[in-house]
């Protein structure tokens, strides 16, 4: 399987509370809704918490600041992804998506990527 990496950064004009909130309440059902026709195997959202724990860890590692979620998607494999986004009904998915998308993401600064695992430690 090969799996698409989104790192989210908000709009400005939201709140993390709020982003969170649209991402999980009003595009996840969108994504459920088209995963079929795009081919999409799984979706998750890992949302970031705006804890101490999370400040620490960044201080510690003088790193920046972090992303407001990440969202995994899977496929089968390269070519499905491919095919799925070619098809005129995966197109009109797609541009559905997007165009939500630009309602709560900041576009210009969330980065994606398709990618492969390679699980270390894998405990249930």
């Amino acid at each position: 399987m090969v799996k698409l990496v989104y790192c989210l950064r908000r709009l400005p004009n939201l709140s993390l509370e709020e982003f969170q909130r649209y991402w999980l309440e009003t595009h996840a059902p969108l994504v459920r809704k088209h995963a079929q026709t795009l081919g999409i195997r799984r979706y998750t959202q890992v949302h970031t918490l705006d804890d101490e724990a999370t400040r620490l860890l960044q201080a510690g590692r003088g790193g920046p600041g972090a992303y407001d979620g990440v969202a995994e998607l899977w496929w089968e494999s390269r070519e499905t992804l491919m095919q799925s986004f070619s098809a005129p009904e995966g197109q009109a998915a797609a541009r559905e998506l997007l165009e939500d998308e630009q309602r709560f993401i900041d576009l210009g600064r969330s980065p994606l990527w398709i990618a492969e695992e390679h699980p270390i430690v894998n405990e249930a």
